[in-house]
């Protein structure tokens, strides 16, 4: 890893090239975008094992910082993952582009006729932990919505990040586009991290990608708009009304899928009435799949820890899930309000008055009726892959995919006409 004399200097001269890629992407046609998409793709699964190589050395490298076994799961590149980021990569390129979409139109009685217009944004600074996947999924939905970016992979990461983006770049050269249209921070200082953050002349909005703790620093310390991602904080509401088999199928996927992303489910809230049936069933067979439940009331049994106060409103990201009895479905409802993030919650019924109370009385970014949490997610929702999940109200909520990347400008059309 190259040692840099000054990262001042580094990360303004980063933010300068990508603001002059970002003016050729602005106008940078649907075709060629989609034809860097494409190479890139290809490219990705022909260095397949040579981004295998890179990862072999983060994980040695996440091994030695002590890393749990949850983000070394998302530290891990094999095949299968390496070919859901080729998958990702083409989804995203075959997907309408998003920019110079009219998204409404109409002409006012002076004679004007005016055009709500889809345009990028500029440049979008990228921070994200662990995942290597992510410079992929960043890099392509930056560049469809015709973006410049600044990737700053986590330091666990480093390599694979590093060979995941030459693939990108080479997409770039064959199709003619700027090379600096995607650009990886090239060192693991984090001095270079609170350089992106105040680098206003040049990025127009940071996105987080991480854990509690580079979200509070970003939010804190960014001069630049932020999109924000705090914790997913994911609540199952298991009503009375709920379908047992549904539930525990639910319950096991949301929980034991994959626990350290952000869409796993954290915290059951059980109503009372089914506590000692279905209640005992989900939480027995939570733990047969090994997993630490840790249980207030009728629902504690033999084998489940106590739990505390600092159970509720945490983010376990592992093998650990808290539960607790409600009365009702409005004890849910306070429950989650009071200790969610407003990420994702679910809700378990076939009462489909219950579930409309739900959602009505819930303001998460999403909420699910019957179905896995681990599907929130942008390439679950379609979007070919997302650059994260916006838990504010402002621009961007939900995952956020190309489209999201996008501001827009009025196009207004006169014949010589004039304000009287």
């Amino acid at each position: 890893m190259k040692d840099f004399d000054s990262i001042p200097t580094l990360m303004a001269d980063l933010g300068k090239r990508a603001k002059k890629a970002s003016a050729e992407l602005a106008f940078a046609s649907a075709e060629r975008k989609h034809a860097a998409l494409i190479a890139a793709a290809d490219a990705v699964w022909a260095n397949r094992a040579r981004i295998i190589e890179a990862n072999k050395k983060d994980l040695e490298f996440g091994r030695e910082k002590g890393l749990s076994p949850a983000m070394m799961d998302r530290l891990m590149l094999d095949e299968a993952r390496i070919l859901g980021m080729v998958d990702g990569l083409r989804t995203v390129a075959d997907q309408a582009d998003p920019v110079g979409e009219v998204l409404t139109e109409w002409d006012m009685p002076s004679g004007l006729h005016i055009q709500r217009v889809r345009t990028p944004l500029g440049v979008i600074g990228v921070i994200y932990e662990s995942r290597p996947n992510v410079t992929a999924d960043a890099g392509a939905l930056c560049l469809k919505s015709g973006n410049a970016v600044i990737l700053r992979g986590g330091s666990e990461s480093f390599h694979s990040s590093g060979a995941i983006h030459a693939c990108l770049v080479q997409g770039l050269k064959a199709a003619n586009l700027p090379e600096d249209s995607i650009q990886l921070v090239p060192t693991r200082d984090r001095a270079a991290v609170q350089e992106l953050l105040t680098l206003t002349d040049y990025v127009d909005v940071i996105v987080p990608r991480g854990g509690k703790g580079l979200v509070g620093l970003v939010q804190r310390e960014a001069r630049v708009p932020v999109f924000a991602h705090l914790e997913g904080i994911v609540h199952i509401y298991i009503d009375k009304a709920a379908d047992p088999q549904k539930t525990l199928n639910v319950v096991m996927n949301a929980k034991t899928r994959r626990t350290g992303i952000c869409g796993a489910a954290e915290c059951l809230l059980i109503h009372q009435d089914v506590v000692e049936t279905l209640g005992r069933d989900v939480i027995a067979a939570l733990m047969a799949a090994g997993v630490e439940v840790h249980a207030e009331g009728a629902l504690a049994q033999n084998g489940t820890v106590a739990a505390t106060a600092d159970d509720w409103g945490k983010e376990f990201l592992d093998s650990i899930i808290a539960a607790r009895p409600v009365a009702n479905i409005d004890e849910a409802i306070a429950h989650i309000r009071l200790n969610g993030s407003d990420h994702t919650d679910c809700i378990m019924t076939e009462d489909e008055t219950a579930a409309a109370r739900f959602f009505e009385r819930l303001d998460s970014a999403i909420l699910m009726h019957n179905a896995s949490t681990q599907f929130a997610d942008g390439g679950e929702f379609g979007m070919g892959a997302e650059i994260g999940i916006a838990t504010g109200k402002m621009h961007a909520r939900g995952p956020v995919g190309a489209a999201q990347l996008t501001s827009f400008q009025y196009l207004v059309r006169g014949n010589g006409t004039t304000r009287s």
